[in-house]
């Protein structure tokens, strides 16, 4: 029988801990985190068995059978979330990154003593480290998934965090408790939930990850009828439960859509990587997913709208970029349309962008929230299949 050496995860723990510091990742307005994050450190919580992206699916590691590729998938790096559950070939639970997870807990902004509201448990390590913060008996989690409640609330405990843990739907917060001086979820929503704002007190605080690309802080208004903040951050979050499919991939849709067009593409690429582009464009364009390669010789983007309609956006160093789309979208024209609506504006940051929610609506809004401008979605006008991507006849 082969025996397996022992594997150093105080030598994993240093290392990702070094690697934080050394890129300015440990919050330095909270130093809490990263003593929190010492306290009760990610492989706690990290099940038996994790699962790593093999180039087409989801292949299991088993702790018991290579403990050393379970300890690098647990600490991949400080950008990378480890997959702890796949149903159907898809992610539905992770042990986030630690950079997000520094990130959103120090937007959030606890006190010790402040009852706190966590939706969307996984594997319960960032409900532990609001314990760290909070204090034992201040942290309530709410989780949707039982079998994962009941293993985050085992791990939680052998961690010596005490934090109740509950299953029910997010979306509906927990009005037992309520109000409390901060909420925080830890899956994307396209709308912030009115009830999350019902339940927590005026002057509280809620951190979100909204559209799967970044995450918002909104405090509540004295009078407690609407939230307003800024945006913190990029990420990519895995959406609610209740949320829509993710559709059908790119490789699916241009495989059964043949081109329609082939035409210059008068941006450039490789400029689809900077992040505030790509979170003006996730407003404009919400149904557009969007991927980039570069490399030393170009650049490719690939977008799709989960549906039906492609385009990719190849630029080489030594000549023009080309567009090639196919479907009754064409969705490089409304890149370009969107592209220039956010130059138009003054090419804001993710930073300059807010978002505020009232019981019969949300928007976002960018420089000041009552004077500043809101963004509402783009959408092609109806002759957008014959428009060239000069957008001649658009007008946004």
């Amino acid at each position: 029988m082969e025996i397996l050496e022992p594997v150093d995860l105080d030598g994993y723990r240093r290392r990702l801990a070094d690697g934080m510091a050394s890129r300015g990742c440990w919050p330095e307005d909270s130093p809490w985190v990263r003593e929190a994050v010492d306290a009760v450190p990610r492989d706690l919580f990290a099940p038996e068995r994790v699962w790593v992206w093999g180039g087409e699916e989801y292949a299991p590691v088993d702790r018991a059978a290579d403990p050393r590729a379970w300890a690098d998938a647990v600490y991949a790096g400080m950008y990378d979330s480890t997959v702890i559950q796949v149903t159907d070939g898809l992610p539905t639970s992770s042990l986030s990154c630690v950079s997000v997870v520094a990130d959103m807990l120090d937007s959030l902004m606890p006190e010790p003593g402040h009852r706190v509201l966590e939706l969307g448990t996984g594997a319960g390590w960032n409900a532990a480290l609001l314990g760290v913060r909070a204090g034992a008996g201040r942290v309530v989690s709410v989780e949707f998934d039982a079998e994962l409640a009941y293993a985050a609330r085992e791990r939680i405990g052998r961690a010596g965090a005490e934090v109740s843990v509950r299953v029910g739907d997010g979306t509906h917060g927990l009005l037992e408790g309520a109000p409390y001086d901060r909420v925080i979820a830890t899956y994307a929503v396209e709308e912030v939930p009115w009830a999350w704002v019902e339940q927590t007190r005026p002057g509280g605080r809620i951190v979100t990850p909204w559209g799967r690309l970044g995450h918002v802080a909104l405090t509540v208004d004295d009078d407690g009828r609407s939230a307003s903040g800024w945006m913190q951050g990029l990420g990519m979050f895995m959406p609610s439960r209740y949320a829509a499919g993710q559709g059908r991939a790119f490789h699916e849709i241009r495989d059964t859509v043949p081109p329609g067009t082939e035409s210059p593409f008068p941006r450039e690429p490789r400029a689809l990587t900077d992040g505030n582009l790509l979170f003006a464009l996730r407003v404009l364009l919400p149904d557009v997913r969007i991927t980039t390669e570069s490399d030393g010789t170009g650049a490719t983007a690939r977008l799709h709208d989960g549906g039906s309609s492609w385009a990719t956006l190849a630029g080489a160093a030594d000549g023009p970029a080309v567009a090639r789309q196919g479907g009754p979208r064409r969705l490089a024209d409304e890149v370009v349309r969107a592209w220039r609506r956010w130059e138009d504006a003054g090419a804001p940051s993710l930073y300059d962008f807010g978002m505020t929610r009232t019981p019969d609506a949300q928007y976002i809004w960018s420089g000041d929230r009552d004077t500043g401008p809101r963004w509402a979605p783009v959408r092609p006008p109806p002759s957008a299949g014959r428009a060239g991507l000069d957008g001649s006849g658009a007008r946004v």
